[in-house]
């Protein structure tokens, strides 16, 4: 099953983030998105501050529908996302998840 149609599991209590070679595995089917230590990220690029909020609001739909939430930083034109499991400490497959369905947004 590709990542896009996996559902985010709650994952309140902690647990175990990703393997390295898990997280290099779930990299490869999220174009774009970088490594950056325990996080992963993208930028994403805008004509204005207006479509960077509809942007945002699909983001939110998202994340309230997965129960997993990426941090996001709006800068006028651009909105860069992070994402990783704060109770892991890392990546759990639910960043993967939520950042392939971002990825399938209509931008």
């Amino acid at each position: 099953m590709e990542l896009h149609e996996k559902k985010c599991i709650p994952c309140e209590s902690g647990g175990t983030p990703l393997s390295d070679d898990e997280v290099k595995r779930n990299l490869e089917q999220i174009p774009e998105w970088k490594l950056n230590g325990k996080k992963i990220e993208r930028e994403f690029g805008f004509s204005d501050f207006k479509e960077a909020m509809k942007f945002v609001n699909n983001i939110a739909d998202i994340a309230e529908g997965e129960g997993h939430h990426p941090d996001i930083h709006i800068h006028w034109n651009k909105v860069m996302l992070e994402l990783w499991t704060h109770s892991m400490n890392g990546l759990s497959e639910n960043d993967f998840i939520v950042a392939a369905k971002i990825n399938n947004l209509k931008i």
